[in-house]
């Protein structure tokens, strides 16, 4: 049997970059070379490619000594490869932009398509998709650079009114809780706005509230399935940068410690939440549950979660009977699924055929 041909790409141009590396490892361990020729492709922070024997370890090492670069051509496929499939976590890898790539060169790849990728990865534009449908979302308020350097009086006061303090302060467009700050106070608040303003143009404030973080595993294209939720049993005030990769002092449960009725709900909205982005393949959908009111909020959708020995993503699968490898196996097929369903799309018209003369 003919093995896959499989491009691992890692790095990347995100604040995400060493977190990618951790996730590839893991996943390159999965891709069993009976099935599979692995192919490493590595993206600097510049945004330059490399490949070659031992790319993921060098650019553990950011030594790229031996390493070439990855020439493209816009001939359809010219990479020379089966599938791809991207760990990069964050801009420019779970933002749609490589995801578009794929798409105009017609190379099938793992994960959600460029529509889901870049509305997920904007929490903005998530949040008004979602609200929009019904789903509920925790309160906020959005505006962007070019606004908070001229009207930031009239900025503070409309999230004073309509949030209050404390509140969170988060670019629109990072991922890994990259630049999100919790504001406790009105100067607070400057300075957390000021930080977010450093990663990204636009600028969303969400309403705190007491919430514990509650997180669904999807997996699939046409009929998606949800494991049962998972909970992060927060280890600082706030699931941040550092309590997820550094301190370490987080930990999950799985299953979450729910009744059944919410737990029901929370992956009926998760669900709902995946379809309306037309997500495909995987996405992790987390969730706010007020500790004070019972209301359950959806959060946000992260089309390419994290594959570390730590991440909640692969954990929760488990708990639907997915080892590691047939994780890794099943997103393969799901990417290769999701490309013969696209390619069955007509892309030429005809005006002159006869079903259109016809109608």
């Amino acid at each position: 049997m003919n093995k896959l041909k499989v491009a691992v790409i890692f790095g990347g141009r995100s604040g995400e970059h060493e977190v990618s590396l951790v996730s590839a490892t893991s996943v390159i361990k999965a891709l069993n070379p009976l099935k599979y020729d692995v192919t490493e492709i590595g993206i600097t922070h510049d945004g330059e490619w490399f490949s070659g024997e031992d790319c993921l370890k060098k650019f553990k090492e950011k030594n790229f000594e031996g390493l070439k670069s990855v020439m493209f051509q816009t001939k359809p496929n010219s990479l020379n490869f089966d599938i791809a499939f991207p760990v990069l976590h964050g801009q420019f890898g779970e933002d749609g932009t490589i995801q578009g790539l794929f798409e105009m060169l017609q190379i099938p790849y793992v994960g959600c398509g460029v529509l889901a990728s870049s509305t997920a990865m904007d929490k903005m534009q998530c949040k008004a998709i979602l609200h929009a449908a019904g789903v509920k979302v925790v309160p906020y308020v959005f505006f962007n650079r070019a606004a908070w350097e001229k009207e930031q009086k009239t900025i503070l006061a409309d999230i004073e009114k309509n949030l209050g303090i404390p509140c969170f302060v988060k670019p629109a467009n990072m991922g890994s809780s990259v630049g999100i700050s919790k504001a406790k106070s009105m100067e607070g608040l400057v300075d957390a706005i000021n930080f977010a303003a450093r990663f990204d143009s636009r600028i969303l404030v969400e309403k705190a509230i007491n919430a514990r973080e509650i997180e669904c595993a999807i997996i699939g294209n046409t009929e998606p399935v949800a494991a049962p939720v998972g909970e992060i049993i927060l280890g600082g005030e706030f699931y941040d940068y550092n309590d997820k990769y550094v301190d370490g002092k987080s930990h999950p449960e799985i299953p979450a410690n729910l009744d059944p009725e919410t737990a029901k709900t929370i992956k009926e909205m998760s669900l709902k939440s995946y379809k309306l982005l037309d997500c495909s393949g995987l996405a992790r959908v987390d969730s706010f549950l007020d500790r004070d009111t019972g209301e359950i909020y959806m959060n946000e959708i992260n089309t390419l979660p994290g594959f570390t020995a730590i991440s909640m993503y692969p954990k929760m699968m488990a708990q639907l009977g997915f080892g590691f490898e047939e994780l890794i196996d099943k997103l393969i097929e799901l990417g290769i699924e999701r490309f013969e369903d696209r390619k069955a799309n007509q892309i030429v018209f005809d005006a002159g055929s006869d079903w259109y003369q016809k109608s």
